[in-house]
């Protein structure tokens, strides 16, 4: 996996905390930049920390099940992007109080990662450099994150659909691509 897609992807991942990150920031009469931060830090971190433990999950059964793994990556990428896709049709604010504290934001950087932890395990199966791929990853989305708040409180919900939808859009399309590249059909 090379860097464009490395970053295309790290984008398409960053989409769930971005959407939540932007209602965060609706919630805040006034964000200051420890807020921002605070927000950053616990969806970049767990964005980093999910592909990192599905990474060594993946790595367990790689020898097994090599033959299917485009399959694999291919499926799991497509179920994350529809799901993605079903919650920007929804509409709905993940959540609406401008609270931070841990049993809060755990709860929303678990939510948000989850897709992550199954793009970890695809990455097993794949040639990634898997430090580099999570850093790389974490600090996209504590950035995304970051502007999300602050694009929030200044423009409310207007991005957050559309976030989404891209992010499902980007998901689906690399395991395309994945796909396609074991098959053959692209180089």
């Amino acid at each position: 996996m090379g860097l464009i897609e490395l970053f295309i992807l790290a984008v398409g991942l960053s989409m769930d905390a971005f959407a939540v990150s932007v209602c965060k920031g609706l919630a805040m009469p006034r964000i200051t930049l420890k807020k921002v931060a605070v927000v950053g830090a616990w969806f970049g971190g767990f964005q980093a920390l999910m592909p990192a433990i599905g990474y060594i999950l993946g790595v367990q059964f790689r020898d097994k099940i090599t033959a299917i793994d485009h399959w694999i990556a291919f499926i799991l990428l497509g179920i994350i992007g529809i799901n993605m896709i079903r919650e920007a049709c929804s509409g709905e604010c993940e959540t609406e109080s401008e609270s931070l504290d841990i049993k809060t934001m755990f709860l929303l950087a678990v939510a948000t990662s989850i897709d992550a932890l199954a793009v970890g395990i695809t990455f097993a199966f794949l040639n990634v450099n898997i430090i580099a791929a999570v850093l790389f990853i974490g600090i996209t989305t504590f950035i995304i994150s970051s502007i999300g708040v602050k694009i929030g409180n200044v423009f409310g919900t207007k991005y957050k659909a559309k976030a989404e939808l891209a992010g499902g859009i980007i998901l689906i399309l690399l395991g395309f691509k994945i796909l396609l590249e074991h098959l053959g059909i692209l180089p």
